[in-house]
């Protein structure tokens, strides 16, 4: 509370007559205190959050996909947002007959710069009570004309909490995750209660969000798998839950 403090002064002046005279004075304050107040109120933010550097969260980019794949998807609406996820490009390939392991390219930027591949989600709801992210392959990897590259298996490795875009970043992780066509993973990235408001980035490299840029995200195929010369895709989907991360 501001306290504005009003104070006044008077010089009151008396002469006594007296045998002989003696002049004499006297001094008296006075004082009021008046006191006012300030407020400001929030509200939960529906604008769209922009994507931030995996690398300095304060500094808003602009990702982009690898070529050939869609351009990325806007983020979803609400206070309570997946704001972005990279898509993984694995490269292109001889064909081996021996267990092969391929890594992911590295997010980049339009200004072609490179960061580790990372999700993003922001929570500007206001009441701190917490949610999780999970992922899931939606099916195997196929061809246009359905070939499925049998047991190929995608892991986001490295999962580091990139902390600075948020006074009370998210504090549940996975390290590592290995996805099973079909099937939800478990919370990748999470806030317990209490946590994980403003952005919450998960970087698959490090928290610096550069290391291990092209490293992190893998795809392993077995050697025994039936490869033909041609291209095979799958899709992830990440969900956002409004519940609060195990500890």
């Amino acid at each position: 509370m501001n306290k504005l403090v009003l104070k006044s002064a008077a010089l009151l002046t008396a002469t006594l007559i007296l045998a002989p005279a003696i002049a004499q004075t006297a001094n008296a304050d006075t004082a009021a205190s008046y006191g006012s107040d300030g407020q400001v109120t929030f509200t939960p933010n529906t604008n769209p959050t922009n994507p931030v550097d995996p690398a300095n969260p304060e500094v808003p980019v602009t990702p982009v996909n690898p070529p050939g794949m869609p351009a990325p998807q806007p983020p979803t609406a609400g206070p309570l947002s997946i704001v972005f996820a990279s898509s993984f490009d694995f490269g292109t390939h001889d064909i081996q007959a021996s267990d092969q392991t391929y890594t992911a390219a590295a997010q980049k930027l339009d200004d072609g710069t490179s960061r580790d591949n990372y999700v993003q989600v922001n929570d500007s709801r206001g009441n701190y009570t917490g949610w999780s992210l999970s992922v899931t392959q939606n099916a195997d990897f196929k061809s246009a004309d359905g070939k499925v590259l049998t047991g190929a298996q995608v892991t986001l490795g490295n999962g580091a909490i990139q902390g600075k875009g948020t006074d009370n970043p998210a504090d549940v992780s996975a390290a590592t995750t290995t996805l099973t066509p079909g099937t939800a993973s478990g919370t990748i990235l999470g806030a317990t209660n209490g946590k994980g408001s403003g952005n919450n980035l998960l970087n698959f490299g490090s928290a610096d969000g550069k290391t291990n840029a092209d490293t992190s995200v893998t795809l392993a195929v077995p050697g025994t798998t039936t490869k033909y010369a041609t291209a095979y895709t799958t899709s992830l989907t990440w969900t956002l839950a409004d519940t609060p991360a195990n500890s």
